[in-house]
């Protein structure tokens, strides 16, 4: 029996390497989990039929002596990242019946480092939304309390490691949609670095926020799935190298962690600001020096964000129009095609926000929402730039509340929203962001996760790593 409640890639690997059991068994392990549990948590919306061929294959170079850290460990896919002649359809009627022609960059690597796919994760709708209730599939559940939401848009990919259901997961990350989720089901979620890890592949919901990021229970498994998918790619021009930003040391003994004060005050739920002050005597007591910082333009960066947002989705998006992609439904003219393709198509959020981002985007507002947007995020950009010259990074807790109950925000995008309060900044910035478990909620007699995140300077996401690890003691 192998203990998957314990397990990590580090440790499955000396273990695969020793002959202990073989990547078939562990992948069996999992499917094992995802039989028993996947129809009360709908984390996966589909196992890959070859996972067994797939595991077969990498017990064939373990044996060979050419295995990689990721050999025969099971990952889980967020449903808009593209499998090669798999579904991909990014939780959407829209794309229901796609099958990808090609790899995405990042799972062309997790395939070349012997990695088993082990099957597609729920999401919101083409990435929009935090909760992953927007769905094609129907909502995901949070496997700490199935009558509460798991988090989004990467809901399934946080929930299919939580439940046991994989080691590890990729999800992608618009303005939270890694780390918000990770906080809710109780695991670590990394946002890389803007270009870190290519988005060739990754259906596009906000082309200058989006990035791929890695999610598993430890920090060093998430560091180790990072490590395989990172790096430049001829097919996406925004990619960077491991010396782009150059990273300067950690400052002093172990380094300086900064606290905007200004953005932890109201609106914050009482037992995430005693969690949050509780994980910053804990980085005093672990040594850590403390410092108070003023990011005055941050309180701003919610509304350039959706702003911003709604803006690249609706163009995004414009592509899906019965036509050139997707699904098609027959009008009875040219444009009534369109109307009813996209109508049948994509869902409520998806249409408020193509509507929104096509005012914002109309003439006589492009100058006065789109740009005062783009103005601002430079100045929020600038005072980021400033704060790290004082600090190795800066510390917020990851969402303002624990998870809430499935439906209950449905009726109120606003507050949906609202909930993304400290994670967007990083999107807005390119920075590298994580999030890690830091204490539980009591609520309604359930014990609810609870993280806190750190947000490092551009390139920095290895400041991340140890300062995660050290606080988790890994």
């Amino acid at each position: 029996m192998i203990d998957i409640s314990n397990l990590t890639i580090e440790q499955a690997h000396k273990d695969l390497l020793a002959k202990k059991y073989s990547a078939r068994d562990l992948a069996q392990a999992y499917l094992d989990v995802i039989s028993a549990k996947n129809s009360d948590i709908n984390a996966f919306v589909e196992v890959y039929s070859d996972v067994l061929k797939q595991a077969d294959a990498a017990d064939a170079i373990i044996a060979a002596g050419k295995a990689t850290k990721l050999t025969g460990i099971p990952v889980a896919v967020k449903d808009n990242i593209l499998v090669k002649d798999n579904i991909a359809s990014s939780a959407s009627a829209m794309l229901k019946d796609y099958h990808s022609t090609y790899d995405a960059t990042a799972i062309k690597r997790l395939k070349e480092a012997g990695a088993v796919l082990i099957g597609r994760t729920n999401m919101d709708e083409f990435a929009m939304g935090g909760s992953t209730e927007k769905s094609i599939y129907g909502a995901t559940k949070n496997p700490h309390d199935t009558s509460r939401v798991p988090g989004g848009t990467s809901g399934g990919s946080a929930a299919a490691v939580a439940m046991g259901g994989t080691l590890v997961s990729l999800g992608s990350d618009t303005g939270g949609s890694v780390r918000q989720p990770a906080s809710f089901c109780g695991i670590v979620g990394l946002k890389p670095t803007y270009g870190s890890v290519s988005r060739y592949g990754l259906m596009a919901a906000v082309s200058s926020f989006d990035q791929i990021g890695p999610m598993g229970k430890t920090v060093g498994d998430v560091k180790a799935l990072f490590e395989i998918v990172r790096g430049q790619d001829i097919n996406d021009g925004t990619t960077i190298s491991t010396t782009t930003y150059p990273v300067k040391p950690l400052k002093g003994t172990k380094g300086v962690i900064g606290i905007p004060r200004e953005l932890i005050s109201d609106g914050i739920d009482t037992q995430v600001k005693k969690n949050f002050d509780e994980s910053v005597e804990k980085f005093k007591a672990l040594g850590y020096e403390i410092k108070d910082i003023s990011v005055p333009h941050a309180r701003y960066a919610l509304p350039a964000y959706y702003i911003i947002n709604f803006a690249e989705i609706s163009s995004n998006l414009g592509r899906f129009d019965g036509v050139r992609y997707g699904l098609y439904k027959e009008g009875k003219t040219l444009i009534d095609d369109y109307v009813q393709s996209r109508t049948a198509g994509f869902g409520k959020e998806a249409r408020r926000r193509i509507l929104l981002g096509a005012y914002v985007l109309s003439s006589g507002y492009y100058d006065a929402y789109y740009n005062k947007a783009n103005a601002l995020r430079e100045l929020i950009r600038g005072d980021y730039a400033k704060a790290f010259e004082e600090v190795d990074v800066i510390l917020t807790p990851t969402t303002p509340a624990p998870a809430w109950k499935i439906g209950e925000k449905s009726s109120n995008p606003m507050e949906m929203y609202l909930a993304d309060v400290f994670t967007v900044t990083p999107n807005l910035t390119g920075m590298p962001a994580l999030s890690m478990p830091s204490g539980l909620a009591a609520v309604d007699g359930k014990q609810l996760p609870l993280g806190v995140q750190l947000v490092g300077a551009h390139g920095a996401d290895e400041h991340l790593f140890t300062i995660a690890a050290s606080f988790l003691g890994e």
